[in-house]
């Protein structure tokens, strides 16, 4: 009596076991930086797979930069997340500048499956791109329109951007060694939510920027031109565990129908509604995909 007693709660055990176990399986957790457009993405990346699977998702939105995102992948905390070319290429892997954008997407999916074992799916369509951009006051009173221009009055210049702009390959260092840049004073370094609000009270006069921001339409910022080509092209694809593919592979066949489907001038207007207008992210998320037929 005891053996089979026991014998039903080992049977029990298992089943409650592999059932917890399907669950995990069953759910695809998406990531996100902690900044409103790879926020946006991640939402969207979510939406798309809860309408067209049958899989959970659990949304790790808003977790912090590309290295903590990475690292959440790699530890296999993350399935999915937003990622640029241009930040795998020189962040990441800690490669050279390369400006042909086929050529930089086709490295980093190369490398990525090589050394991580994370597969890009396609580019979403839009070059988010990094530029510097300058308040209007600044633009009224010196005559830029190139990083090269902005060489002769930077001493006049207060300059400010987020942490990981000065700890890439692709910035602050770089960029004033390319142009042989020389700001007024220490640069001020913030958290990326606060670099906006600073430009804005007039804290500073120039910041790095990415060219689809809705902030920039907000405080009618002047983008200069990246003259020299310093910044390398930031595609955004999705990201994925080359395991979680496996597993789930309809997950790849569902984002990659995001694929081309935004522009720099469409990614920058849902950054507008969510970051300016204030809209909810899954409020833009779901009218896009809505209007895109989707969902």
């Amino acid at each position: 009596m005891l053996k089979a007693k026991h014998g039903i709660l080992v049977i029990a055990l298992m089943a409650i076991l592999a059932l917890a176990g399907c669950s995990k399986s069953d759910t695809i957790t998406v990531g996100s930086k902690d900044y409103g457009e790879n926020i946006l993405l991640g939402e969207i990346f979510a939406q798309m797979i809860e309408a067209n699977t049958d899989l959970k998702v659990n949304r790790k939105l808003n977790m912090g930069g590309t290295f903590v995102n990475f690292n959440a992948m790699r530890n296999k905390q993350v399935d999915v997340y937003p990622e640029y070319t241009g930040t795998a290429l020189t962040a990441t892997l800690e490669m050279d500048v390369i400006n042909d954008p086929t050529e930089s997407y086709n490295i980093v999916k190369d490398e990525y499956l090589r050394q991580f074992d994370i597969v890009w799916l396609e580019p979403l369509g839009f070059n988010n791109t990094y530029t510097l951009a300058v308040t209007p006051e600044i633009a009224e009173k010196y005559p830029m329109e190139t990083f090269s221009d902005l060489a002769e009055f930077a001493p006049n210049l207060i300059f400010g951007a987020e942490h990981e702009f000065f700890d890439r390959q692709d910035g602050y260092d770089g960029l004033i060694e390319a142009y042989d840049l020389h700001f007024k004073g220490e640069p001020l370094k913030m958290v990326v939510a606060l670099k906006y609000q600073a430009i804005g009270q007039g804290d500073m006069d120039i910041t790095d920027a990415f060219s689809t921001d809705g902030q920039l339409r907000q405080f009618n910022l002047k983008v200069l031109e990246d003259d020299k080509g310093f910044f390398p092209p930031y595609h955004a694809a999705p990201i994925i565990r080359k395991a979680t593919l496996d597993a789930h592979p309809e997950v790849g066949e569902v984002l990659n129908r995001l694929a081309g489907r935004l522009s720099d001038e469409r990614m920058g207007e849902l950054n507008y509604q969510a970051d300016v207008e204030g809209r909810p992210t899954e409020e833009v998320a779901a009218e896009f995909l809505k209007a895109e037929g989707l969902i």
